[in-house]
């Protein structure tokens, strides 16, 4: 088997690279758990793997490879499934997935099912799933992809070979996205989208989007109101008011998605579709508030490494003159206690606390803690 496009998509991953050259090699298991962070490649990886697995014994090798690579991809045989909203649809995973690997290949000898976001499978698809995963027929081959392991149920996660994928190099990052953006990016905002995504290339995309960009201002704004001692003015209202949008853009899209698929005849109970998209709301309405969260304890931090005289280690390398002007009225210690306090409401949110409130309450444990030092 050809393992050359597999081996591209792997370059910065020696583990997953080394554990897929090898199940190529020797012959693949019918049942792969891709996990890693978001944005570590785990998708690219997964269609490649699926591509050269469609290509064994095909009629025509290069041209089954060729279908499976496209996304969306043509081939019968490659059946990729991806969450439409904050969750897969039970009926979806059981008739696409589970009832669909006891149909034989259209073409060649073998069939793929990716699932994306498997941690998105309710309990009970997870459930379903299990005999399909335990004895799987000869010719079926399923690759899970998930970001959260913990969330899959032990019996899922324990009848996969699991494959390691750790976040991508900030060095590997900064190509990726000069190749992508051009000459024209401007070079010191594309490093600081490098290094504030940890590892993550689809969080570093954002970051250089226009709302990314507005994320990015909204937590610079938090942060500097409380140093500043402004935080009458109610600087997190903005990042409340950007997470609210994304999350009622989020459910506008899912809605969407929804009512395509009932005009393809798999339609859903009207409450059904109303709390997918409540649930997706949500979802995003939450990442992107914890991004913004998480965005203003990188700036804090960043305060730490500048008045500690260590400019080259900052993630908002865009921004030193910003920073450096805070970083004179405020010590290194009431700093990081500051993006100690940032860590901590991020924890507070996942108990699902008032995110306002939570947001109010850190702004003036922020300015409390920034006159203190």
């Amino acid at each position: 088997m050809d393992a050359k496009l597999l081996l591209e998509g792997t370059e910065h991953q020696p583990r997953a690279r080394a554990a897929l050259g090898a199940a190529l090699s020797s012959g693949p298991s019918h049942a792969y758990l891709f996990h890693g962070p978001r944005g570590a490649g785990k998708r690219a990886v997964a269609r490649s793997f699926a591509a050269e697995i469609l290509a064994v014994e095909a009629e025509d090798p290069y041209d089954a490879r060729r279908r499976a690579l496209l996304d969306p991809s043509p081939h019968p045989d490659l059946v990729w499934l991806a969450p439409r909203g904050a969750q897969h649809m039970v009926e979806e995973v059981r008739e696409r997935v589970i009832r669909a690997a006891s149909y034989r290949p259209f073409e060649g000898q073998r069939r793929v099912f990716v699932i994306e976001a498997a941690e998105a499978m309710r309990e009970e698809s997870q459930n379903a799933l299990l005999k399909t995963l335990e004895e799987p027929p000869a010719y079926a081959y399923l690759i899970l992809l998930t970001a959260e392991p913990e969330s899959l149920l032990e019996t899922v996660a324990s009848r996969c070979q699991p494959i390691d994928f750790a976040p991508f190099p900030t060095p590997a990052l900064e190509a990726a996205l000069r190749r992508e953006q051009g000459p024209a990016a401007a070079a010191e905002e594309l490093v600081a989208a490098a290094r504030l995504s940890a590892g993550d290339l689809d969080r570093a995309r954002l970051l250089l989007s226009e709302r990314g960009r507005e994320i990015r201002a909204e937590a610079e704004r938090l942060a500097g109101a409380a140093i500043g001692g402004e935080t009458a003015t109610a600087p997190w209202k903005q990042l409340l008011d950007s997470a609210q949008a994304a999350g009622e853009e989020a459910e506008a899209g899912t809605r969407e998605a929804l009512a395509e698929e009932a005009s393809a005849g798999l339609k859903r109970p009207a409450r059904e579709i109303s709390e997918e998209a409540k649930r997706s709301a949500r979802r995003r309405r939450t990442e992107i508030l914890d991004l913004g969260l998480e965005l203003t304890a990188a700036w804090l931090r960043d305060l730490v490494a500048v008045a500690a005289g260590a400019p080259e280690v900052i993630y908002n390398r865009d921004r030193l003159t910003q920073l450096r002007s805070q970083a004179a009225s405020l010590s290194p210690a009431a700093a990081r206690q500051a993006a100690e306090l940032v860590q901590d409401t991020r924890r507070r949110l996942d108990l699902n606390v008032s995110e306002e409130l939570a947001l109010e309450a850190l702004a003036y444990r922020l300015e409390a803690t920034s006159s203190n030092g």
